[in-house]
């Protein structure tokens, strides 16, 4: 982890001193979900402040930085990766009445990046090592490629050791601080001109604390730009390999980011575990670090267990680079779906899946009433008219049966999908043309069937009837049609049976914050009540393979 404080304030107090699956679209949380975040214990954390952290590639050494004694570097050992963290001492060769933080191991950790004003100004400093039980050697400046009088703050090194990723509020950015990178040839040559990342990942606002992934394949980062959760958020770019430009940044959304301030961002060697600063938090004087585990999203085809279905869907895809089935050997993927996925699919294999990027989940198996209870959260709705519920006879368990004049379903609103994928997915039978299975209220037709009985959908980006995407695909035919329309980011696809039915560009999704129907189209028209049954509504946000 790398960087410097992440509020507003202490961007601005620095400043005084020198100054976070991805689809077409880079989407975040399409192959991984994190788990709920934790306060990492003492030794680690203090009545102090502490920031960033980095860790050696056997495990045995942390290093990060604190206010324990002015603004210094820490290390804390252990003897194994099962022992505890040992009592944090002060690094050696941090300089008092000067700041030095934001360190950065190597990927081989023999060598130490971090940021220091001992030279006035903040720039990046290294320190080498011959072995990882060697003594560090006095640390130097970069180099004048890189150091500038103006502020540099919190170094991340890349594995292969030929991209340094930086924060800086030099000239020629996009706001008051940007994301710039340095390369070399070698790990033998000097760093080349710093070079802005441009405008996929830097915005007008504050953009700072890189933190390049273990594979080199995700660029995490802190920023204050609109579209975020709080003051700062962490967000997140991807590449598919090391040799292309990263891609359009998203936010991380929850549970990682939130109303309060996070920054700061890091991960563990093997990808597992997500590490950030969270301020603001209530009951608590100073800034701490934080970490949740990083789970690789299994459940394919999203019918609440890993089995043959999701394994065929992984074969499917084998050889290729579909984002839903590479899983391995991080979390996110490398790229290709080959054995490594495999051998993460396998660990899952027959496990019930709770799914924490379920955002709706109506099974329609109540039997009686008019309340609709949503297993995914609190959004439950009422059943109007005079619906039939069935035990039995449904796709999951029961079903609710329609009868195509007044019987219909209506649900509270659910949340936008403001930074990343969203999926949703319906068991139906019956039916007739021109009814709608979902849709929003007084908005736009989700799921529904043309003047031919074929599954179609209004969600569009311009969510007109004109703009609507089509398969010619009947689903009125009496039989059971699971269906399901998919958006990535960039573009939305509609499913029939497991089957890609038809698909179409699109940067972003024509949905307000008005509830749900179920069960009749958006303004309850005659002819849009649907006739027929209806099982186990989902809603994602993330992609599916349905």
């Amino acid at each position: 982890m790398t960087g410097f404080r992440g509020s507003k304030m202490r961007w601005l107090s620095v400043g005084c001193v020198v100054a976070v699956v991805f689809g077409h679209a880079g989407i975040a949380k399409a192959d991984f979900v994190f788990g709920e975040p934790v306060r990492l214990g003492a030794p680690i954390n203090s009545p102090a402040a502490e920031g960033s952290l980095t860790m050696t590639p056997d495990g045995l050494e942390l290093y990060f930085d604190s206010s324990r004694q002015g603004w210094d570097l820490w290390v804390t050992r252990r003897a194994t990766v099962s022992d505890p963290w040992g009592e944090p001492e002060r690094v050696w060769f941090t300089v008092n009445n000067c700041v030095d933080f934001g360190p950065c191991l190597s990927a081989d950790g023999l060598e130490l990046y971090y940021s220091s004003n001992r030279d006035k100004a903040f720039n990046t400093l290294i320190a080498k090592r011959a072995t990882l039980s060697d003594p560090w050697e006095e640390p130097v400046n970069i180099g004048p490629a890189v150091s500038r009088p103006a502020g540099d703050f919190g170094p991340s090194i890349s594995p292969d050791g030929l991209e340094l990723i930086f924060g800086s509020d030099r000239s020629g950015g996009f706001g008051p601080a940007d994301l710039w990178v340095t390369r070399r040839e070698t790990v033998n040559d000097s760093w080349g001109e710093a070079e802005n990342l441009g405008s996929a990942v830097n915005s007008p606002a504050v953009d700072n604390s890189p933190f390049i992934a273990p594979d080199g394949l995700l660029l995490f980062f802190e920023s204050d730009r609109p579209g975020g959760y709080g003051d700062f958020d962490i967000w997140v770019s991807k590449r598919k390999t090391t040799r292309d430009e990263w891609g359009k940044a998203v936010n991380l959304g929850p549970p990682i980011n939130s109303k309060l301030t996070e920054y700061l961002p890091g991960t563990s060697l093997d990808g597992s575990r997500f590490y950030f600063i969270k301020d603001n938090v209530p009951g608590f004087e100073s800034t701490d670090i934080w970490e949740a585990p990083i789970v690789p999203v299994v459940d394919f085809n999203a019918d609440g267990i890993v089995d043959s279905a999701d394994m065929c869907i992984m074969v499917d895809h084998w050889g290729t680079d579909h984002s839903l089935c590479d899983i391995g050997p991080m979390p996110w993927g490398d790229g290709v779906v080959d054995i490594e996925d495999l051998k993460v699919l396998a660990e899952h294999l027959f496990e019930n899946v709770s799914d924490p990027t379920l955002v709706a989940h109506w099974p329609l198996d109540e039997i009686e009433g008019m309340i609709v209870s949503d297993l995914a959260g609190d959004n439950m709705g009422y059943a109007l008219g005079d619906p039939l519920w069935l035990a039995e006879g449904g796709q999951m368990n029961g079903a609710l049966q329609l009868d195509g004049m007044d019987d219909y379903v209506v649900t509270g609103a659910i949340p936008k999908p403001e930074a990343g994928a969203y999926s949703m997915l319906a068991w139906i039978k019956n039916g007739a043309p021109g009814q709608v299975v979902l849709s929003q209220m007084g908005k736009t037709d989700w799921l529904g069937t043309d003047p031919s009985g074929a599954f179609m959908t209004q969600l569009t980006m311009g969510g007109w009837e004109s703009n609507a995407l089509h398969s010619d695909v009947v689903i009125t035919d009496g039989d059971w049609h699971r269906i399901g329309f998919v958006w990535d980011g960039s573009c939305g696809t509609l499913y029939v049976d497991g089957i890609a039915t038809a698909e179409d560009s699109q940067d972003h999704l024509d949905i307000s914050t008005n509830g749900l129907y179920i069960g009749t189209g958006k303004a309850m028209q005659p002819g849009t009540f649907w006739s027929g049954l209806i099982d186990d509504v989902r809603i994602y946000d993330r992609i599916v393979s349905p």
